[in-house]
């Protein structure tokens, strides 16, 4: 299994669960239809920043969703000031 970790700052801290909502209604729909997906965990880590880690069967499926999350992160929906900070694919 393979897991891709990303690090997202700058989350005003009073949108923390509308980011959530958006990312249960939008990004895991669109995760769960891609191939070997296994799961999405979204962590809130304090003082405006959020991790997620993607799971899937292969590199190349977790490679993958990276592309998917960046779609959803660039949709005029998606909190201003976030930017990703790391986003790396690892064996589990």
């Amino acid at each position: 299994m393979y897991a891709t970790h990303r690090r997202y700052e700058g989350i005003d801290q009073s949108r923390i669960e509308e980011l959530s909502r958006k990312v249960n209604d939008g990004l895991i729909p669109r995760l769960s239809e891609m191939p070997g997906f296994q799961g999405y965990f979204l962590i809130e880590a304090g003082d405006g920043v959020v991790k997620s880690m993607s799971l899937f069967d292969t590199a190349i499926h977790a490679e993958d969703s990276s592309r998917v999350a960046a779609e959803s992160r660039s949709c005029r929906d998606w909190p201003r000031r976030t930017s990703i900070t790391s986003a790396t694919s690892t064996t589990t």
